[in-house]
């Protein structure tokens, strides 16, 4: 009887050991789709930075940062140029408008 016993306890104490390792294969697994879903996000990024990579490869054959610059400079001027021009026709359209009714009221 006491060596059925012994077999007992040594059977309780392996199962527990069973399903401590049960629940941290379980913990593992949690873990091991977490770095999955992690390596999905970053091949997601990288396939976006290939493709940044490539359009800015792109743009460099078409213009440099340089000349990129210096068209943007002369843009700030062609805009302010145009609202001067606006500014001033419309100072003449006033003025227009004010000789006519000035030669209307004489």
């Amino acid at each position: 009887m006491p060596d059925t016993d012994g077999w007992e306890t040594y059977s309780n104490l392996v199962l527990q050991q069973l399903e401590l390792l049960a629940g941290c294969m379980e913990d593992l697994r949690g873990d091991f789709q977490d770095l999955k879903t992690q390596i999905i996000e970053l091949k997601a990024k990288e396939d976006r930075i290939q493709d940044i990579k490539i359009w800015k490869e792109k743009l460099d054959d078409i213009a440099s940062p340089s000349q990129l610059k210096t068209v943007l400079k002369e843009i700030e001027v062609l805009k302010q140029f145009k609202t001067k021009a606006i500014t001033v026709f419309m100072v003449i359209q006033a003025g227009m408008a004010f000789v006519l009714a000035w030669s209307k009221m004489f």
